[in-house]
């Protein structure tokens, strides 16, 4: 009985972080008291004699924190590697000069400025990132006549596509699943394995993109010109960067591939060769000054994600140690098909908007843990399961920043912008999980 009550119990904290997520509440505060509620709840069962008593402090808040310094170096040297392309003209140069040589066709142009947003974030992470780039391209989308409803779904769908070789967004999402023990030892990790999967999905997912901007070509074409942010506040000139230096976005993608580095040496590489390259490291005085702002620029840009991210570990952790003992009784009642999860996961992908019951970042992180406490699927599979459907919210939903900040900084209705993003990633999630059936589990 009192196993029963205790099921309830969560089931109701559950839903009500469900919903406190889906209107926007801060994810922080939200995972820290759903940890706090669900620790309760474990420890009322102790009582009863269901689960054993464990160190709460060091097994919950201080173990998980200290393990997590891996992950967030990564983030660290991914924001900072971001933050130096754009700082040292890389980016904007890029997107210039992509802009230009497609201007007389503005839906060729639309195309090269998808595929240049792309590039530039395989690397890139962050708000501070896309704010730089957005505020180049969606002017000159603005004045080739591309509607906001086209050009706004374009670059973070764009975006989106880029996170499937990311190692900043990888490495989140793997932390979700590095205590979990899959039945066949399979381990969540950023390598070749992965990476050629990231790169398949990237593929379908530009695929998307340029179909969804074909559509619409008759629009584009027939565009009216029109005026986006202040004239003011944006860059007007093209930074004299070389233009062989326009592969240093895909440097660590390449050094992780064909040499199989760890993303941290292939970032920290990829980042000085960047100073070098643009004439960043010619002065002592003038390097350290570049460094400094960079860092600075950068480590500010995902502090809050980083403390959101030490915040959900705790909650990881706790869901983890309450969940095991659930395990025996959700056994029977999940479905161990794996074809039949995937398809019904992809059916149900927009649910992880709003940080709904699919999104990771969201209360899909209390799904996983469902999945997890039953012990029976591959690593890689339950990676897929939710990952797949959790790319929604990062490519096409309101919640995600730099897609608050497009909507924003364009003036485009929220509801626009979701209903002409959401179908074009939900198309996409059927191959994406198709291959990653086929590359990863």
């Amino acid at each position: 009985m009192i196993t029963g009550i205790m099921g309830i119990l969560l089931i109701l904290s559950f839903v009500c972080f469900a919903v406190y997520a889906m209107k926007g509440g801060n994810l922080t505060i939200g995972f820290f008291v759903q940890t706090i509620v669900w620790l309760l709840i474990y420890f009322l069962g102790v009582a009863f004699g269901v689960g054993e008593p464990f160190d709460v402090v060091e097994d919950i808040f201080a173990q998980p924190a200290l393990t997590y310094g891996p992950t967030i170096i990564q983030i660290v040297c991914g924001a900072w590697f971001g933050r130096v392309l754009v700082d040292t003209g890389i980016a904007s140069s890029i997107s210039y000069r992509t802009a230009k040589v497609g201007e007389k066709n503005p839906v060729l142009a639309t195309i090269c400025m998808a595929a240049v947003t792309c590039l530039i974030f395989t690397s890139a992470y962050g708000v501070g990132s896309a704010i730089a780039i957005g505020v180049i391209l969606f002017p000159i989308m603005g004045r080739l006549g591309v509607p906001k409803r086209v050009a706004v779904p374009v670059f973070t769908l764009s975006i989106g596509a880029a996170m499937w070789v990311n190692s900043v967004l990888f490495v989140q999402f793997a932390a979700f699943y590095q205590d979990y023990k899959s039945p066949d030892g399979s381990v969540v990790g950023w390598g070749t394995h992965y990476l050629r999967f990231g790169i398949a999905a990237l593929a379908v997912q530009m695929l998307g993109v340029i179909i969804f901007i074909l559509i619409n070509a008759k629009a584009i074409k027939n565009g009216t010109p029109y005026e986006v942010g202040d004239p003011d506040e944006r860059p007007t000139d093209i930074p004299d960067v070389p233009v062989w230096t326009y592969i240093m976005p895909i440097v660590p993608v390449a050094l992780c591939i064909i040499l199989q580095w760890n993303a941290v040496p292939a970032l920290m590489l990829a980042t000085i060769l960047t100073f070098a390259f643009t004439g960043h490291m010619k002065t002592l005085k003038g390097f350290g000054r570049m460094i400094e702002s960079t860092a600075k620029t950068a480590i500010g840009d995902i502090g809050p994600l980083i403390i959101m991210l030490l915040v959900l570990r705790f909650f990881q952790e706790t869901a983890v140690t309450v969940m095991k003992d659930f395990g025996p009784v959700l056994t029977p009642l999940i479905p161990n098909n794996m074809f039949i999860l995937g398809l019904a996961f992809c059916v149900l992908a927009p649910l992880a908007l709003f940080r709904g019951p699919l999104e990771l970042y969201g209360a899909g992180s209390a799904v996983i843990s469902i999945f997890m406490a039953t012990g029976m699927f591959n690593a890689w599979f339950l990676f897929a399961l939710l990952v797949v459907p959790s790319m929604t919210c990062i490519s096409a939903c309101i919640t995600q920043s730099w897609n608050t900040w497009s909507v924003g900084y364009t003036g485009l209705e929220p509801k626009t912008f979701l209903k002409n993003g959401v179908p074009v990633y939900w198309a996409c999630t059927f191959p994406i999980m198709g291959l990653a059936g086929l590359l990863l589990f």
